[in-house]
């Protein structure tokens, strides 16, 4: 892995983190107008904030699972751990990381928890 390759890194899960958490605080703003237009309408209405808030807080919980994935990868960083598979301890590619910049396992790794997931 390049020695700068880290760094470079770091400011994108940083970049990312912030931008996770103003969704997060966007998200909860938009879940108290949808309660409060819940309280005030008619069944249709009630019916569609009912969607609107199950919609929220599954974009929130998928959120929250990313920004639990970026703190830990920032950790990794921290203590020069980071590219390393959490499982087998092989290094994750590059490519891989500037995909999916808080990947915790290799690709072979991450095949077989989703495999067992299913």
């Amino acid at each position: 892995m390049r020695k700068d390759f880290p760094e470079k890194q770091k400011k994108k899960l940083l970049a990312q983190r912030t931008q996770i958490l103003e969704s997060l605080a966007a998200q909860s703003e938009a879940m108290s107008r949808l309660v409060e237009g819940v309280e005030s309408g008619d069944e249709v209405d009630k019916a569609s904030g009912v969607i609107d808030r199950t919609l929220l807080d599954s974009l929130g919980a998928a959120d929250a699972a990313r920004l639990t994935a970026i703190e830990n990868a920032i950790v990794r960083i921290n203590q020069g751990k980071y590219g390393l598979c959490l499982q087998c301890g092989k290094p994750i590619p590059e490519a891989r990381l500037d995909a999916i910049p808080y990947a915790a396992l290799c690709v072979n790794c991450q095949t077989v928890q989703e495999k067992k997931n299913r």
